[in-house]
Parts: structure tokens; C-alpha cells; sequence
């Protein structure tokens, strides 16, 4: 792709320059047959009309090859050739007129009429290579918003599919929440039963020591009554 561009590039460059040099040529003439007569007239007025042809031949050349240009070329260079075609339209007029004070001959006359229907058949060639540019247009603009519903339809697509695996998530988060709820369930009741147990064990250590205390006390009571009483 990027080497048919610069090859339309460098045959429009090639057009461009050709043409730029017909044009001044074509500018040069009307001076000329504001100066001339007769069959030298006739001469130059013959050779502005085949040189005018070339140049709008060229300009409908530029134009086709400008359609695979970037787009920031293609509008400034079509800029360029609507000035072209201005000032082609212009010099034809300004010939008509000096060809009219001139008194032309019938045949000149028909000659002009040629003129006038080449060029109108250029404007009509102009026209369609604009609608056909359009039409261009409108089909990329078409695939552009295609590729725009299937980029949204794709995000839709991936959007569902984040929700629902978010809702899974929220499932195993809640499962994991009644896990906790029924571990601090049992934890609580560890924990008195804990209680318990340790409240039965300082209740055995209380007993423990009230009877060794019961003992010892009946131990010295039996000490002294065998030895203090008979004493």
C-alpha cells in the first residue's frame, strides 16, 4: 500500500509539473493574440484551444491519482487544482471575448462552439469525478461506523462477560462469609467452654487445698492429742 502511494505521488508530480508549464504557456497567449491577425490569429487561437484540452486532461489525471494520497496532500493539492480550473475557465473566457472583437469567421465560430462543448464535456467529467469521490467517501464512512458496531458490540460482549464473572466472585465471597460466620460460631463456643473448664479447675484447686488444709489440720489435732494432752 505504502508503495502505491508513493508511486501515485511521483506520477501526480510528474502531471503536476507538466501541467504547470502548459499553464504559463496557456498564459502567455492571450497577450500574443491581442497583437495578432489572420492566419497567425487563427494559429494561436488553434494552439491555446489543443494546449487548454491537454491541461484539463491533466487536471482530471491529477485528480484520479490524488485518490490514493494521504488525506492532508490530497486536500491541499485539490485546493491547488480548483485554482487551476478558475483560472483555465478565466483565460478561455478572456480569449472568447478578444476572439469576439476580432470578427471571426464562420468556421472560427464553430471552432469555438467545439471549444465550449469540450469544455463543458470537462465540467461534466469534473462533476462525476467528484460524485464518484463522494461516493468513496460514503463508503469508508460506512465502514467506519461498522467497524464502530463491531468494536461496541466486542466491548458489550466483554463487558457481560467481567459482570458475570463478578457475580461469581460475589458468590464465593458470601460462601466464604458463612464459613467465617459458623468459625466464629465455634470459636465462641470454644471459648466457653474454655471458661468452663478452667472455672472447674480453679473450683478442683479450692477443693484440693480446703482438704489439704482439713488434713493437715486433723494431722496437728492428732499430734497434739498424743503427745501435748498425755503430757
Amino acid at each position: 500500500m505504502m508503495r502505491k502511494q508513493n508511486m501515485s505521488s511521483e506520477q501526480f508530480e510528474t502531471l503536476h509539473e507538466l501541467f504547470k508549464g502548459h499553464y504559463e504557456h496557456l498564459q502567455r497567449l492571450p497577450p500574443k493574440l491581442e497583437t495578432c491577425y489572420g492566419e497567425q490569429y487563427k494559429s494561436l487561437l488553434r494552439e491555446f484551444n489543443d494546449k487548454q484540452l491537454e491541461a484539463n486532461d491533466m487536471l482530471i489525471q491529477m485528480e484520479e491519482e490524488l485518490k490514493g494520497a494521504p488525506m492532508p496532500f490530497q486536500h491541499q493539492m485539490m485546493s491547488k487544482l480548483r485554482v487551476y480550473k478558475r483560472g483555465l475557465v478565466e483565460l478561455q473566457t478572456d480569449v472568447k471575448n478578444l476572439a469576439r472583437s476580432s470578427g471571426l469567421s464562420a468556421g472560427d465560430s464553430r471552432k469555438r462552439g467545439y471549444s465550449m462543448e469540450n469544455e463543458q464535456n470537462t465540467a461534466m467529467q469534473s462533476q462525476r469525478t467528484l460524485l464518484l469521490q463522494g461516493h468513496e467517501s460514503l463508503n469508508r464512512t460506512t465502514d467506519s461506523i461498522a467497524r464502530s458496531h463491531y468494536l461496541a458490540a466486542e466491548t458489550d460482549a466483554v463487558g457481560r462477560d467481567i459482570v458475570e464473572e463478578l457475580g461469581g466472585q460475589r458468590e464465593q465471597l458470601e460462601r466464604t462469609k458463612g464459613r467465617l460466620v459458623n468459625t466464629s460460631e465455634n470459636l465462641s463456643k470454644s471459648r466457653k467452654i474454655l471458661r468452663a473448664m478452667s472455672r472447674k479447675i480453679v473450683t478442683n484447686r479450692l477443693l484440693l487445698v480446703i482438704i489439704i488444709v482439713l488434713e493437715l489440720a486433723i494431722l496437728a489435732g492428732l499430734v497434739y492429742y498424743k503427745f501435748f494432752r498425755k503430757s
